[in-house]
């Protein structure tokens, strides 16, 4: 595939190092010379220093054979022209825009992207999708990533297994013969920064971070088995009034959440527009490394510390004090990678990557075939992929326990018809099936190609 990408910062950097590595024809626009030298030296893409909305940059990058054309630059405007450009010059076949201002959001404009007006596919909000993950954070506090699949009636948990984990020491095989009715499957395991597939045989140990997929329903039940029973957060303190803050904040009052929220903005005329949209958020302008403000915002009671600020360090620093000054735990939004591997050490529970999130999101239109929905895991070591059965897919018609699955992915579950199957020996995959697989970085173009119409498979 022919892909140009525009915008070499962290997000574009991110898709073009995963589409590169997996062999695409890969172009990268930036008007920063130095962000095209630095990712023409690290990855096999070719770099053009220019405006990706002008004809002329986007021709010298081939946009006449292009396949698709991701826009993922700091500004709208120009990732909405970049994409106009790209259809009415070149007829780029599909086209990504990454767009933050929530004006264009709205729903009562949601015709202004049609192929009639801005043809663009795809929009991509990173705000929205990093407000919901936050939202699923809250609701399972005792999970370090939640992701839905199909239509939301399934769900991907990451479940850290302490000391006192029920489950540790006890093979796989085993747990699925003492909970039968439980239609959860551990799909993954990352054992001393080492992710691997685990088979039946294999057992947890304290330390580990499992990656199960159950029905929604069973979510908590899965959690309390594996010892997670925290309840969710009621006092909520939120760093960050941005579109982030305020978008958590709006969705808990419109779901009439029981959760009491109280949010520092740093910005005066900010703090002052988003509390004359909330009607039962406490606002506080000030900044949330002051103490005797968080002390107002009773941190001290606060169940969970929820920081979305736009500085990595802002957000490290407010949720450890909030934990020394006796917040049950907290949650940070972290940009930078290079701080996700410390967050245990600095007193963080748990974290969101933004970067990860717009990826993921991207990749599910990257991907060929019939994929429904991609989630990345730990920086593009695995992805939980779902995806629609064809009659051609070597899945379909043969019992799951026939089928030789390469070792670097496995089926986690199965949805037909409005119900969730577990993936069992007997069981048979059925076209029109959409299954929910965790693949290693290097079994996704295997599993790419098992949903293809045409195949040369095996």
């Amino acid at each position: 595939m022919k892909v140009i990408i525009c915008g070499a910062g962290q997000v574009g950097y991110g898709i073009a190092e995963r589409l590169a590595a997996e062999k695409n024809d890969v172009s990268v626009i930036d008007t920063s010379p130095d962000l095209i030298r630095a990712i023409r030296d690290s990855l096999d893409v070719r770099g053009f220093v220019g405006h990706g909305a002008h004809p002329d940059v986007l021709e010298l990058a081939g946009a006449q054979q292009a396949d698709m054309l991701i826009a993922v630059t700091l500004f709208d405007e120009v990732n909405i022209v970049a994409c106009e450009v790209a259809h009415a010059l070149f007829n780029v076949p599909t086209k990504i825009a990454r767009i933050r201002a929530q004006s264009y959001l709205r729903p009562h404009y949601r015709d202004l992207f049609s192929r009639e007006h801005l043809p663009i596919d795809v929009i991509i909000s990173p705000e929205l999708e990093v407000g919901e993950m936050v939202l699923r954070r809250i609701a399972l506090p005792g999970a370090t990533d939640v992701v839905g699949f199909a239509e939301n009636k399934i769900a991907m948990v990451a479940i850290e297994c302490q000391e006192d984990c029920p489950v540790i020491n006890t093979p796989l095989a085993q747990l699925s013969q003492l909970f039968p009715d439980l239609p959860s499957t551990v799909v993954g395991i990352t054992r001393q920064g080492k992710l691997f597939i685990p088979h039946s045989s294999d057992q947890l140990v304290a330390g580990d971070l499992a990656y199960v997929v159950t029905t929604k329903d069973q979510v908590r039940r899965t959690l309390g088995l594996f010892g997670h029973e925290e309840q969710e957060a009621t006092r909520i303190v939120v760093a960050g009034g941005g579109n982030i803050g305020l978008h958590v904040a709006r969705t808990l009052e419109q779901r009439q959440s029981r959760a009491r929220l109280k949010i520092i903005e740093s910005g005066k005329e900010r703090a002052v527009a988003i509390a004359d949209e909330l009607r039962r958020t406490v606002v506080l302008q000030g900044s949330a490394l002051d103490q005797k403000l968080l002390l107002e915002a009773d941190i001290q009671d606060a169940d969970l510390m929820v920081a979305l600020t736009n500085n990595d360090q802002i957000n490290i620093l407010a949720s450890a004090m909030a934990k020394r000054l006796g917040c049950k735990s907290n949650l940070a939004l972290l940009n930078n990678p290079a701080f996700h591997d410390l967050t245990g050490t600095m007193g963080i529970d748990a974290y969101v990557n933004p970067r990860a999130v717009t990826i993921s999101r991207v990749l599910q239109h990257v991907r060929r075939g019939r994929i429904r929905a991609v989630h990345t895991i730990q920086q593009g070591a695995a992805e939980i992929i779902e995806a629609e059965a064809l009659e051609t897919s070597p899945l379909v018609g043969a019992e799951l326990r026939e089928i030789d699955l390469p070792h670097d992915m496995r089926i986690g579950a199965i949805y037909r018809n409005g119900e969730v199957i577990k993936p069992g020996g007997a069981v048979r995959i059925k076209p029109r099936d959409r299954v929910v697989i965790f693949a290693l970085a290097g079994a996704v173009k295997q599993v790419e190609q098992m949903f293809r119409v045409s195949l040369e498979f095996f």
